[in-house]
């Protein structure tokens, strides 16, 4: 078949979650055989349901969904269902083929090799479950890749994965002979192998279509926003011109009048030619993130921890003693135990780590467990207040782009990215004493990511961040570094 064949089309489709929540609007679109293209746009403008809609997992309500006949598409999931945590590596592998696979280990192999998740034992009756974050995020991945699919559908695939994984991706995705589309707010990623953009406008619910990578987008975008801001700077000129030349005309009374109506007339089809300014997307507003009050002295001390060495528990020691304004860096490759640490940190299960009495620990982690998913918006934001009223809690979620179209939302209907926006704001209501933060920027836009970083730095309590995003990391202030594999 040819390189160039459309693979799949999209033609004026239109797509709404229920009533008055329209996402796609008339959306015409066309991705050739063999293309890596970025899908990108503001959290929550519905970059996932493009993926469910080319799967057919969603419906369109107007327009067509044009794949090509036998086309096989694999999507990697963000998170593993919670009901095939409980499946072996062996089975949840075989549910990623329509018919039976008998010679499914050698493939596993293969494929793990591949996502770089590789180790001294055969992994193949371990329970899904007992994997971290990271080697979850690994194991999703292989399962879209597995099939060697024609079409091959990446929703955020760098979330929780270390350098050494992004390097491995970067590198098969730039060598894989088929079609690929990625949703991802890396940048520095992205560029690596895409040579298209798709870009979904929250405003418009239109896609634009891009040649180049993002920053190819970025500087075409800023190119046609100053040629509109130019052409409507002179219609304003004019138009003015004209009505000012319309009074004069009137005020002169008889003949003159019909030459002000002229001029009037002039005026309005200028005005109609006038473009509406391409918007763009919004951040979230500078922050900060209160600190507990009447805190005083040693805020936890951490003597030891367990980590995982060769798939064997190791207990180390530690000497960590975090004040206020004490910021700790937890390091360490995927699956030794950074996640597991936090959790037993900032839920007192550990023996080896102490937070003082009455420590009020705010704790972000990256899959959003600690959000009850059946609550409101507004319903989480109030149980995370201390007696705040409902203008500060508006207010809040405001800079965090939780609008009032959002705010009586389910949280378990929110996209990851507004999950995420929603712990932040969490955060600033809850005035936490320590601060527990597991990979923090999974999910959001890179936009947001410099003024998340800037309140981050800026916090006066005590601090313990995970985080494989080094970009991130160099713009907070650290104060010691905890290296889990030394």
């Amino acid at each position: 078949m040819a390189k160039e064949e459309t693979i799949v089309r999209f033609e004026e489709v239109s797509f709404e979650y229920g009533h008055n929540k329209p996402i796609l609007d008339e959306v015409t679109f066309g991705v050739r055989r063999g293309a890596k293209v970025a899908i990108m746009g503001q959290n929550g403008a519905g970059k996932s349901t493009i993926f469910g809609l080319i799967q057919g997992t969603q419906k369109p309500e107007d327009g067509s969904i044009n794949r090509v006949h036998g086309v096989t598409i694999a999507a990697a999931r963000q998170v593993i269902p919670r009901d095939e945590l409980t499946l072996t590596v062996r089975d949840f592998f075989r549910g990623c083929f329509k018919t039976p696979v008998y010679d499914i280990d050698p493939r596993i192999d293969d494929v793990l090799e591949v996502v770089n998740l590789v180790g001294h034992e055969k992994i193949h009756d371990r329970i899904m479950k007992t994997f971290s974050g990271g080697q979850q995020a690994r194991l999703l991945l292989a399962s879209a890749l597995i099939g060697e699919p024609d079409l091959l559908l990446l929703d955020e695939p760098t979330n929780n994965l270390d350098h050494a994984g992004i390097e491995h991706l970067t590198k098969f995705l730039k060598e894989y002979k088929k079609t690929v589309l990625v949703i991802s707010h890396d940048s520095e990623f992205l560029n690596a192998f895409t040579e298209g953009v798709l870009y979904l406008d929250v405003h418009t619910r239109k896609i634009e279509q891009y040649l180049g990578n993002y920053y190819d987008m970025v500087k075409e975008i800023s190119i046609r926003i100053e040629k509109e801001n130019s052409k409507n700077a002179r219609l304003t000129k004019e138009i003015q011109d004209k009505k000012d030349k319309a009074n004069f005309f009137a005020n002169k009374g008889g003949q003159m009048r019909v030459v002000a109506k002229r001029m009037r007339q002039v005026a309005a089809d200028l005005e109609e030619e006038r473009v509406d300014i391409r918007k763009e997307d919004k951040t979230i507003r500078p922050f900060t993130i209160p600190v507990q009050e009447d805190i005083v002295g040693e805020i936890i001390r951490i003597d030891s921890f367990t980590m995982l060495k060769n798939h064997k528990v190791v207990n180390r020691k530690a000497k960590v003693v975090l004040k206020r304004n004490n910021h700790l860096l937890l390091r360490g490759p995927n699956g030794i135990g950074k996640s597991t640490l936090l959790e037993s940190i900032a839920t007192g299960m550990t023996k080896g780590s102490v937070v003082a009495p009455g420590v009020k620990v705010g704790y972000y982690r990256q899959d959003f467990s600690t959000l009850d998913f059946n609550q409101t918006v507004y319903e989480s934001l109030m149980n995370a207040t201390n007696k705040q009223g409902e203008e500060h809690i508006r207010a809040t979620a405001a800079g965090f782009l939780i609008t009032a179209d959002v705010i009586h939302t389910k949280i378990g209907s929110l996209s990851e990215g507004q999950k995420g926006l929603v712990a932040f704001a969490r955060l600033v209501l809850e005035r936490p004493g320590l601060l527990i933060l597991d990979e923090p920027t999974n999910h959001i836009n890179f936009r947001h990511i410099p003024v998340i970083a800037k309140a981050l730095s800026a916090y006066q309590g005590a601090m313990i961040l995970v985080s494989h995003v080094p970009e991130f990391v160099s713009q907070i202030r650290i104060d010691e570094i905890l290296d889990l594999e030394k």
